[in-house]
């Protein structure tokens, strides 16, 4: 099987290396690939590409009992849930949905920029609209200020929030704040807070699979660096990432495809979007909302994934059998990428519709 890794990190994390240094190892990097990788093949459709044996659906079956499950542990908030986090509203918007410890720490650091003030109470407490809830925290309630002015001022309160240790994992990155995606951007914000305030986070997620000369189908999985602020160690996605604001998802896949595992971007431009997974789930008690843009790219046999920035440790080729019953019958995928690879089974045909709850699991894929 093919297999590839890092260097075992260190208790320590190395500092970057200089520019010039990265510019060229990456250039190295995608010189060596081009040169041993054949002619890349486009990605295949989701049903069975010509004269490819067509996945035998009765040795794949038995796992949606364990698939479902795991759809059931990226959705945990019920509505009943939602009626106990309070509500963000900017500009008469409600954009998160945050604890209530959370909701009064960024107030006092925000004093002036964050306000408290009460709501209509109304009579269904598990509706999730703002007006249901007694109290909301406001931020230019009155919709005077542009999305780039509520950038700067909420700016100096997330680094009080973060010196303050309220805010753990700080990435320099900032996400947007909507009432979804393709709505206006009504302020940026850094990542490491979104889960903290219930916003909508987006990302990329890439299934990168292998079609063997037998025709079955083989999927890149990478192993997490022990030394990552989230999930440390976990199985994932060959390729993954967050969506920075105003970054294009098909832009980011090609980047994130270079940065994680050395994949050209003549490679990464193949991959295809196959649709979106949406899930709400509690993450350390915050309601996490995450939006996950889902491709496919089919890769030739010969190319191999090298880690490149450090957060993958490295990545194995696994069988379809084997990332079924991994998936299925244990925890050790990092809890997102299972909805999305799920998925991936279900649209290549690795789940046949005559087992039992299949239309459950479909649904749940898409709701």
């Amino acid at each position: 099987r093919a297999f590839a890794t890092a260097p075992a990190p260190s208790s320590r994390v190395a500092p970057p290396s200089p520019s010039s240094d990265r510019a060229t190892t990456s250039r190295a990097r995608r010189a060596s690939a081009s040169a041993s990788r054949i002619t890349t093949t486009t990605m295949a459709s989701a049903s069975t590409p010509p004269g490819a044996a067509p996945p035998a659906s009765s040795s794949y079956s038995g796992h949606v009992p364990g698939f479902r499950a795991r759809v059931a542990e990226c959705n945990e908030i019920t509505p009943a849930d939602v009626a106990t986090y309070t509500p963000l509203v900017v500009a008469g918007v409600e954009v998160g949905l945050m604890q209530r410890a959370f909701a009064d720490a960024l107030v006092a650091h925000g004093d002036g920029v964050f306000a408290m003030e009460e709501g209509k109470e109304d009579a269904d407490a598990s509706s999730p609209s703002s007006s249901s809830r007694s109290t909301i925290v406001t931020l230019d309630a009155d919709a005077t200020m542009t999305a780039d002015a509520r950038t700067a001022v909420v700016a100096p309160v997330m680094t009080s929030l973060r010196d303050a240790g309220v805010i753990e994992g700080w990435r320099d990155e900032l996400f947007p704040v909507n009432a979804g995606y393709g709505s206006e951007n009504l302020l940026l914000v850094e990542r490491a807070a979104a889960s903290l305030l219930g916003i909508r986070a987006y990302g990329v997620h890439v299934n990168g699979y292998v079609v063997m000369p037998d025709g079955s189908k083989e999927l890149w999985v990478a192993r997490r660096a022990k030394n990552k602020q989230t999930f440390p160690g976990k199985l994932d996605h060959v390729v993954a990432g967050g969506l920075p604001a105003n970054m294009p998802p098909g832009t980011c896949v090609v980047k994130e495809c270079e940065e994680e595992a050395s994949m050209p971007p003549e490679l990464a431009k193949n991959a295809k979007p196959v649709g979106v997974v949406t899930y709400n789930q509690n993450y350390n008690g915050c309601c996490k909302r995450d939006v996950l843009f889902c491709y496919d790219v089919e890769l030739p046999e010969d190319f191999v994934p090298v880690p490149a920035d450090g957060e993958v440790e490295g990545f194995e080729r696994y069988t379809m059998e084997r990332a079924m019953r991994t998936i299925s019958q244990t925890t050790e995928f990092k809890t997102n990428c299972c909805v999305v690879i799920i998925d991936f089974f279900v649209r290549h045909g690795f789940v046949a519709p005559e087992e039992p709850r299949y239309a459950e699991l479909v649904k749940s894929l898409r709701s």
